[in-house]
């Protein structure tokens, strides 16, 4: 997942937040945004990992294509 993704799914539950007052809904929308930031993390430390490694050209092509190489 990109950063502008993840910013704009962050973005979209902070504006739902804000259009209710229903404890409970903020509570599921907030977990939401807390488990958003654990994929980013989580993206993050995949891609640092493969920029570690070497990969043949055709399988770092692959990788690249799916969003998990920038």
């Amino acid at each position: 997942m990109t950063s502008d993704t993840s910013e704009t799914i962050k973005s979209l539950l902070e504006s739902a937040i804000e259009q209710t007052d229903d404890e409970e809904v903020h509570y599921k929308l907030r977990t939401a945004m807390q488990l958003l930031d654990v994929v980013r993390v989580r993206n993050e430390q995949l891609s640092d990992t493969l920029s570690a490694v070497e990969l043949d050209e055709d399988l770092e092509s692959r990788l690249e294509e799916l969003g998990y190489l920038e």
